[in-house]
């Protein structure tokens, strides 16, 4: 991975090195051949699939894929990105230079401290007795009998029970129903729920099994000589379920677990669809009564409590018919976001039954079973009209188009169900590609291209790319190791795990853990905020508000130089989000827990409406104001250039929404309280500095009395610069209360209703422009949706200025403002105000495009800057004449990249292909260059060793490295002959308010 450049941030670095692992020792245990000396069982596709389960936010899958690729037996290794073990343009690479790989390298031993760990921590589930009671409220029965003795103990009487095997429900978006139990019943360690039975007419598999595991067992099953019958149906069913989930998931998640799930809610299972398909049964017991059911029985069965428990589901083996000279046929579909699983799907199918040959030669479908699900239903369904239909008729085309019809009318996605129309299409289109090979005088996806299908020729590769040319760099070594690819700094501490970020520190002594009481109303009074009894309220030791701020402190909880924004909202709760308090207990889990026990009681008498839109606020007047100097410069007269177009686009909207920052690493902080009033505060933050002049302030002390400390950020894109205080605040305030650490760390779904994100915006455009394409006006009325506070939303205008003027639009007006809204504050995001502007200005030249029925890339062209209006848009950064590069590089990457023989491909493409289509497209993009000054320092050590701090924060993209290189670079000037070692000399340091003052 290090070797790869496969690491930025880093957090998410250790998962993938453990599903690289996991591929690996998998592999290992393979009956495949033997690679070459070096390298794994594993091979090419595999490694694509390693990460399925894995995500990253800021490096990117190529070199991640590529790391792991690197292993494989069939990998070519000229496929293989930039990676320090050869250079970049090397003709050859040399293998011997990969770190080689030993078959059995995959099995490690599990550490005895872990084991003595997992054992201390689930002692309870050695005790043989009969389990009555649970502090925790968690039981664990080891046998049916024990199960309902529970049931029947009245320990459930005044509060509702969850039975679980793993509880990843609890991560399903739409049925995170875990904060309605107190208690649960945990049946994985119940014997005959894990059990598996191999009978003559089919498999039964315990309801406790693992997704995982059951893959496995229908595997080995289809591959198995004594069901040659079943193997058919198994390979399937285990080739779809490898499609649920994650692997992560499918090895915890229970079969039963899941099956559950879609019997009590409409949730969109796949396993339970496909299951159905198979004709598949389920063993029940109610009390003392055991009951068989087939899958549609069940699935239509009232939602199941906890009395009903699942047993088993039998899969029957499907033979075929040899004195009608019958096949078995069953395949499965779905359609889902992502093709390798890690997605729910929009609509899945399984469809079985027989197939024989009458003596006329036609083909015949018999024994049809047809299920469709999650298309917006209370649960799979069996389409038996089609099935009667269809059942021993020749499939002529006005049998199909009669099936079609069918399955419309049987296929109705429930009201308030999103793509409607599109998941009943896509029934069709599962039920035609299973009908098509069968089919009489009808031709199907893939056979012939001139009705309008791709033939393999043309897709089986879409990463098969025309050759281009190629240009190889040399460096002089003039400035080495200045612009060398060399590995990251502190990269194998990432790979490893090793790497501390804020929530890795050590929990000090009597550490306490905070978890915010945010606001459901966007404006109202809080008359009042209580818990509802639960085990989690009981362990709630305070509640941090703001008036627990010191005095002589302020209610802030975020800052810039355009104004402050409250920690709590306090009388007003400004916002939906907005924190209310800190509930306080001792661990993190709880704290969570007691968090979504807790009941607020809001008042909105006196109170206006809130403002929510930007149209609303317009209404209201409610905008933040932009100071003179921050407000972009407008080019030309406008009017002039609209006398002058031959055509005119008047007043057309265009809007971008917003988007979470998605760091992986949520907000996070951990505050200590030290000697003399002063505290010490680690932060996940790009602004360490702003952060400790937000907290002093809370908490009414010298700025010089706050340590922030912040060693590596797990992710940013701007939402750990002001969007961190608050967590950081709230922390510090807690810690500086109590007079003891305080940890916080928000869990995914607070992290995304409390932090905003980027600005959604809402444009009219006016543009006039010539035949050819030159624009020759344009006039902007944009609507910023800044929220509760401003934040840098102030910046915003010029931000989206720079980047809308990439282009000359001959005359340039606008009209921006920045409104002020009863939202979550947004804030600078990746590129804030030049995403949307470019936006914008790409939205515009699409659309003149498309008037002119021009391609977009000579309109585009048509519009760049000359020299002379380069300077008329940017006087203040256009810079040298001989520095505008724009045209030779547009050009050039046209051709490196083959553009114009691809879009050629690509349109010959969708010429012969009716239902799958190609594109392709480029535009430039510009960004303003600002470099900031910032402080450093060097040390070199009596040992020679050499300690440097800078002022900035590692958050993944390079800081460290880059300061690395140039420490080395200046220092070689002074030790020539050294140079080469010093790169394993240098050490950065974390940045430190109280040591390198006014860094961030």
């Amino acid at each position: 991975m290090a070797g790869f450049h496969a690491s930025q941030c880093g957090f998410c670095t250790p998962g993938m090195c453990m599903s690289i692992f996991t591929s690996l020792a998998n592999a290992d245990k393979s009956k495949k051949p033997e690679p070459q000396k070096g390298f794994s069982k594993l091979t090419v596709s595999e490694a694509e699939r390693a990460f399925s389960g894995n995500m990253c936010r800021c490096t990117g899958y190529r070199p991640i894929v590529d790391a792991c690729k690197s292993f494989a037996s069939d990998v070519d290794l000229e496929d293989l990105g930039l990676n320090v073990f050869w250079k970049k343009g090397d003709k050859h690479a040399d293998v011997s230079k990969l770190p080689a790989y030993t078959l059995g390298g995959g099995v490690c031993t599990f550490p005895d401290f872990l084991k003595s760990e997992i054992k201390s921590s689930l002692h309870h589930l050695n005790d043989d007795s009969d389990v009555t009671i649970s502090r925790e409220g968690w039981y664990h029965p080891k046998s049916i009998e024990q199960y309902y003795d529970l049931l029947n103990s009245g320990l459930f009487s005044d509060c509702p029970v969850k039975v679980v095997v793993a509880n990843t429900s609890s991560g399903v978006k739409g049925y995170k129903d875990q904060d309605l139990y107190d208690k649960y019943i945990d049946i994985g360690d119940i014997p005959e729920l894990s059990a598996i039975w191999k009978k003559d007419g089919g498999i039964e598999i315990g309801a406790a099994t693992p997704i995982s595991k059951t893959i496995e067992i229908l595997e080995q099953e289809a591959g198995s000589k004594s069901s040659p019958n079943g193997s058919v149906v198994f390979r399937k069913l285990a080739e779809h379920m490898s499609k649920v989930a994650t692997p992560f998931v499918r090895n915890t998640a229970s079969i039963g677990g899941n099956i559950i799930l879609a019997q009590k809610y409409p949730f969109p299972s796949d396993i339970a669809t496909i299951l159905l398909g198979a004709a598949s049964t389920v063993r029940l017991q109610v009390y003392s009564q055991t009951l068989e059911v087939t899958f549609e029985e069940f699935l239509e069965q009232p939602p199941s409590d906890p009395s009903t428990l699942l047993l088993s589901i039998f899969i029957p083996h499907w033979a075929s018919d040899s004195q009608k000279e019958s096949k078995v046929i069953f395949e499965t579909y779905r359609a889902a976001p992502r093709p390798l699983g890690n997605a729910v799907s929009y609509i899945n199918s399984a469809m079985l039954g027989h197939v024989s040959q009458k003596s006329s030669g036609d083909l015949v479908l018999s024994n049809l079973r047809m299920a469709f699900g999650a298309y917006g239903t209370e649960h799979a369904i069996r389409a038996t009209k089609v099935e009667q239909h269809l059942n021993g008729k020749v499939l002529a085309p006005s049998v199909v188009l009669e099936a079609v019809q069918l399955l419309r009318e049987t296929v109705v996605p429930m009201e308030g169900t999103s793509h409607a129309e599109y998941r009943v299409s896509v029934a069709v289109a599962f039920l035609f590609s299973f009908l098509s090979p069968f089919a009489k005088g009808i031709k199907g996806p893939g056979k012939n291209p001139s009705i309008g299908s791709a033939s393999s020729s043309d897709t089986d590769d879409p990463c098969n790319l025309p050759l281009s040319s190629r240009r190889d760099t040399v460096s002089s070594g003039d400035h080495k190791p200045v612009g060398e690819p060399i590995k990251k700094y502190a990269v194998e501490l990432q790979a490893s795990g090793e790497a501390v970020y804020v929530d890795d520190i050590p929990a000090p002594k009597n550490c306490l853990y905070g978890e915010f009481i945010y606001s459901t109303q966007p404006l109202a009074y809080v008359k009042n905020i209580k818990f509802k009894p639960s085990l989690a309220s009981e362990k709630v030791l305070t509640v941090v508000s703001a008036k627990d701020i010191p005095s002589g402190g302020q209610n802030i909880g975020s800052s810039f130089m355009f104004g402050d924004e409250p920690l709590f909202g306090s009388p007003v709760a400004e916002y939906a989000g907005q924190a209310l308090g800190v509930v306080i207990a001792e661990t993190q889990r709880y704290a969570n827990l007691a968090g979504k026990q807790v009941v607020v009681e809001y008042d909105t008498k006196d109170l206006k409406p809130p403002i929510l839109t930007v149209e609303q606020a317009v209404q209201n007047n409610s905008y933040f104001e932009v100071p003179p100097g921050k407000y972009p410069k407008q080019v030309g007269d406008f009017s002039k250039g609209m006398a002058e177009a031959d055509h005119k686009i008047l007043s057309t909207e265009v809007k971008l929404a917003s988007q979470y920052y998605f760091y992986m690493e949520t907000q996070t902080a951990l505050a200590i309280p030290d000697e003399d009033n002063t505290i010490v505060v680690y932060s996940s933050s790009q602004y360490p500095e702003l952060a400790q002049n937000v907290i002093a302030r809370c908490l009414g002390i010298p700025f010089s009395n706050v340590r922030v400390i912040t060693r590596r950020v797990g992710g940013g894109f701007g939402g750990k610069a002001f969007r961190s205080f608050t967590v950081a605040t709230a922390a510090a305030l807690c810690a500086f209360k109590l007079h003891r650490p305080v940890r916080m760390y928000l869990n995914r779904s607070t992290d995304m209703i409390m932090i905003g994100g980027r600005h959604p915006i809402k444009a009219y455009y006016t543009v006039g422009f010539k035949s050819n394409g030159r624009i020759t006006a344009l006039h902007l009325d944009i609507l910023i949706n800044a929220g509760i506070s401003p934040d840098a939303s102030p910046l915003m205008p010029d931000t989206m200025m720079s980047g809308l003027k990439k282009y000359n639009w001959g005359a340039l007006s606008f009209d921006i403002k920045v409104c002020k809204t009863n939202n979550t504050s947004k804030s600078v995001m990746r590129a804030p105000g030049d995403t949307q502007g470019s936006f914008i200005a790409e939205a515009i030249i699409e659309h003149v495009a498309s008037v002119l029925s021009l391609d977009a890339n000579i309109v585009r062209q048509k519009n760049f800057h000359t020299y002379d209006s380069l300077v008329l848009f940017y006087p203040e950064s256009a810079g040298e004449a001989s520095t505008y590069t724009l045209h030779s590089i547009f050009n050039r990457l046209l051709t490196t990249s083959s553009y114009v023989h691809r879009a050629e491909s690509i349109k010959h493409f969708n010429n012969r292909n009716k239902w799958r289509k190609r594109g392709i497209s480029c535009a430039p993009l510009i960004f303003k260059v600002a470099p900031r000054p910032a402080p450093g320092r060097v040390s070199v050590l009596n040992d020679g060793s050499i300690v440097v701090e800078v002022g900035g924060v590692e958050v993944g993209q390079g800081l460290w490295t880059k300061v690395q290189q140039m420490t080395v670079f200046a220092l070689g000037q002074l030790w020539p002959d050294g140079s080469e070692c010093l790169l394993d000399r240098v050490r950065l340091l974390q940045a430190d308010t109280l040591n390198l003052i006014q860094g961030h």
